[in-house]
């Protein structure tokens, strides 16, 4: 433990402070965070922690939305992250303002990367639901990724509208990676006119998704990173696994991989 400010701090941790608050809606919100953490890689995640009431730490993972190489430098942390009204950490983080202290792991984790896919993918597809689009936008930053796939395709599944964050990034992987890019946003509780409704699993199996993006979802060609609630990235397994890919293991390469840090 080290001692800050006459606070005892676990080891890994170490403070950090708010940069900047965007607030999307009333419970959904994005920390620009500056902490000197150990540099990380474009789709990993790192710890973020506050001491509670009773005087214990409460950490949870959350995903790094900017690339480490993004012009503000790698001690410039954003995440993108929702209030759950019976979470231990996200409602404090939702009350905290510009200046104020929070502690952040010093060393990120994560296999969700571009490093990790294997060569024979010709067409990236990310698949997420809600908060869970960070890390593919700090993928959609990456140099490399333009010059690696043939195609790009990002989806994005939320409740309303208002949910649909971060069209300023999107706009710019459009700008960036041409005809390469596709986006496809899923709407699930409410009438929009450029998204498609429903859940990403069924949108796939109906090939919905497919046809937006004129490709195909197909092995070998194709690979897949599922990120999102634990019931989201069960049932997209599944699907996949129905439409022909295989899960993806390091001793035994496939087309599709998730992130479980839930």
């Amino acid at each position: 433990m080290a001692n800050i400010d006459n606070v005892l701090v676990p080891n890994g941790l170490v403070e950090g402070r708010v940069l900047a608050k965007k607030q999307w809606t009333e419970k959904l919100f994005s920390l620009e965070v500056a902490a000197s953490i150990e540099t990380y890689v474009a789709g990993q995640f790192t710890k973020l922690g506050l001491l509670n009431s009773d005087g214990e730490w409460v950490r949870r993972a959350y995903s790094m939305v900017n690339h480490p190489k993004h012009p503000y430098g790698k001690d410039h942390l954003e995440f993108l992250i929702i209030a759950d009204d019976n979470g231990q950490l996200s409602p404090k983080l939702n009350d905290l303002e510009v200046g104020d202290k929070l502690f952040v792991g010093k060393q990120p984790s994560g296999f969700m990367t571009l490093e990790e896919i294997p060569d024979y993918a010709k067409a990236l597809w990310m698949l997420s639901t809600g908060t869970a689009i960070g890390p593919f936008l700090s993928i959609l930053e990456d140099d490399s990724i333009a010059k690696r796939f043939d195609s790009i395709v990002l989806v994005h599944a939320v409740r309303t509208q208002s949910e649909l964050v971060y069209s300023d990034s999107i706009e710019c992987a459009k700008n960036a990676l041409g005809d390469k890019f596709h986006f496809v946003s899923v709407v699930s509780r409410e009438a929009h006119p450029t998204s498609l409704r429903g859940r990403i699993p069924e949108l796939l199996l109906n090939r919905k998704v497919q046809k937006q993006v004129g490709l195909a979802l197909s092995a070998p060609d194709s690979f897949v990173y599922i990120c999102g609630n634990p019931a989201m990235v069960k049932d997209t397994s599944e699907t996949l696994l129905e439409l022909g890919l295989t899960k993806h293991l390091r001793r035994k390469p496939g087309n599709f991989a998730s992130e479980n840090y839930w």
